[in-house]
């Protein structure tokens, strides 16, 4: 039972009883009785459909009393929802989605904070890009807490945020990572450029001068040092974030930067808006004649298909490498292997942020989720000797990562 006020004076109590029903029950002169509300859900996502069970025949309210009952019903309707918002998040677990690669470390999280005595979240891996469209939908107990993401929020992920009411996020900086690419330590030991892996996997790639639709077959097609096997690369899918930095990292550097002579050219006759548009138009796709083959969101399973085909490379988080160094090997990018020391200084040339994004308007109604928050951004977990760093995590340095905790524990909003 819970007590609605209006300018000091008590008006309703409210009473639930099931789920299809939440009575308001009327106290001293304000005596409207029988309104009812749907259930919670519903209020979380239409709103309060408050209505009497009996009908009010016209005239029986003066005007200043309708305006007044007005008044009190659209408070009522206000005050009912935020007490039913916290009565249902109360009862569940906090909800986590998105990246695959951040996966690993809010899972370990959420096991170490089980383990002092927090409920357990529910902890599921959607994509960078399937998390955002989750997460953004909307604020109450239907909708995620928290979202992990493995590039930075886009600012049409934004607006859709702020469009379905989502509009105090924090954004928490985790660490680092590389994309790693990697093949079974039963197949070759090889090393790549990105150019080779832009003409392995892309689209369309430049040939005599033009674009046109990949043509290579083999390793060796591209360069005749690499391998005589066929390309078979396992790799995320267009709602990865992991997806998203590869094309950022690796297609949009080789033409972006003109690394190949039919970008050069572009890049020498177009200016830097058109440049720009021209490298989002027709280099951005993975191929899809057969060598790139989408694995989905489980990077586990990408490892499993590497081990069963020596000749295949798979293209993952750092983490799942770090994780299965028993059975893979890395593929080194322009002689550097992936490692906490190279992704850290940069010279590692695949490598890139993590993040996790807090819903804020969640953390006083969803039970012990500011106590989680901060146990992710604790010094045992991110600080430089935590257990994420054990888990394949490359850690902030100390003074980043100081001003990322008090910026989680804070809550401070995006700007």
């Amino acid at each position: 039972m819970s007590t609605i006020w209006l300018n000091s004076k008590k008006i309703f109590k409210i009473k639930y009883l099931n789920c299809h029903k939440t009575v308001i029950q009327p106290s001293h002169k304000y005596r409207h009785r029988g309104l009812r509300l749907p259930c919670l859900s519903p209020c979380w996502t239409r709103g309060a459909n408050i209505r009497p069970s009996y009908s009010m025949a016209a005239g029986t309210y003066s005007r200043e009393n309708r305006v007044k009952l007005k008044s009190i019903l659209t408070a009522t309707s206000a005050a009912v929802m935020a007490v039913a918002v916290a009565g249902a998040a109360e009862a569940r677990e906090i909800k986590i989605v998105g990246s695959s690669t951040v996966f690993p470390y809010t899972q370990a999280v959420a096991e170490e904070f089980a383990n002092k005595g927090g409920t357990a979240p529910t902890v599921e891996s959607t994509g960078t890009g399937g998390g955002m469209k989750i997460f953004c939908q909307g604020i109450g107990e239907q909708h995620p807490d928290i979202t992990g993401a493995s590039r930075a929020m886009k600012s049409s992920e934004m607006e859709l945020c702020k469009k379905n009411g989502v509009t105090n996020i924090t954004e928490v900086l985790i660490g680092y990572d590389g994309l790693s690419i990697a093949n079974s330590r039963k197949g070759a030991q090889i090393d790549l450029n990105k150019v080779q892996i832009y003409k392995a996997l892309a689209a369309k790639v430049p040939v005599d001068g033009k674009l046109v639709d990949n043509p290579y077959k083999k390793w060796s097609d591209i360069d005749k040092s690499l391998p005589d096997i066929a390309i078979i690369a396992y790799g995320p899918p267009p709602t990865s974030g992991t997806r998203d930095a590869f094309v950022e990292l690796v297609f949009h550097y080789v033409c972006g930067k003109g690394k190949v002579d039919y970008w050069a050219n572009q890049k020498k006759s177009l200016d830097k808006k058109a440049m720009k548009k021209a490298v989002k138009s027709d280099c951005t796709s993975m191929r899809q004649d057969g060598p790139f083959i989408e694995a989905g969101e489980n990077d586990n399973l990408i490892v499993q298909r590497l081990d069963a085909d020596p000749n295949a490379v798979g293209i993952f988080g750092y983490s799942f490498l770090f994780e299965n160094l028993d059975k893979l090997q890395p593929i080194k990018i322009g002689g550097v292997e992936p490692s906490m020391d190279t992704i850290g200084d940069g010279s590692y040339g695949i490598s890139r942020p993590l993040y996790f994004y807090v819903k804020n308007a969640h953390r006083k109604v969803i039970k012990g989720m500011q106590d989680f928050v901060e146990e992710y951004v604790s010094d045992a977990a991110m600080g430089r000797d935590g257990y994420l760093s054990e888990r394949g995590l490359v850690v902030l340095p100390d003074d980043e990562f100081k001003k990322t905790q008090k910026k989680a524990i804070d809550g401070a909003p995006m700007s």
